[in-house]
């Protein structure tokens, strides 16, 4: 039987975004009610998965490595605080790269479907940004908006009115126990 996934924006969702790229982990600040929401939600039927496009990489600001390293130590934070992400699927590439990974297309979710096993129409894409609205959308799942990092204002671009419907809360610990569902 397929599973339900989270699929959970990096930047904006669990950390701050960073103006200038999150380059190392001295950039990363992490949002302790997105952490204490996923300890909360730790035992879900739902499969947590990290979708997090790193142009950084792609335009040559730091390595492919680095950024693995930066996913891994936030990994670690979240487990050492009760919580858990399943998996992290990270999109390397520069806007202009032409990939199918890059939110809003919805590679990184597709390629999560496959291999981890999940129930697209079952699951719940939630970021801040409009792109990861649409990647959700485009794979089947359910799409939520977060007001942290830059949703606020994503929420008030004019292009926000012609997507499909999609849900809007202020942080992860209120979006969380919201759309989770049984399965």
């Amino acid at each position: 039987m397929k599973h339900p996934a989270l699929f959970l924006d990096r930047d904006g969702v669990i950390i701050e975004n960073c103006s200038n790229y999150v380059r190392s982990w001295a950039d990363v600040a992490i949002f302790p009610q997105a952490v204490a929401a996923l300890a909360a939600v730790r035992d879900c039927p739902y499969r947590i998965v990290l979708v997090t496009n790193q142009s950084a990489v792609g335009r040559g600001l730091i390595s492919q490595a680095t950024a693995e390293a930066i996913n891994d130590r936030l990994l670690a934070h979240v487990r050492a605080a009760g919580g858990r992400i399943d998996a992290v699927y990270m999109c390397p590439h520069g806007p202009d790269d032409g990939c199918d990974c890059r939110k809003p297309l919805p590679g990184l979710l597709l390629r999560a479907a496959e291999e981890l096993d999940i129930d697209l129409s079952r699951s719940v894409m939630i970021g801040d940004a409009l792109s990861d609205v649409m990647a959700g959308q485009a794979a089947g799942a359910r799409a939520v908006l977060l007001r942290t990092g830059r949703g606020g204002d994503q929420e008030r671009l004019p292009g926000a009115a012609d997507l499909p419907p999609f849900l809007v809360y202020d942080t992860l610990a209120d979006a969380l126990p919201a759309v989770i569902e049984s399965p």
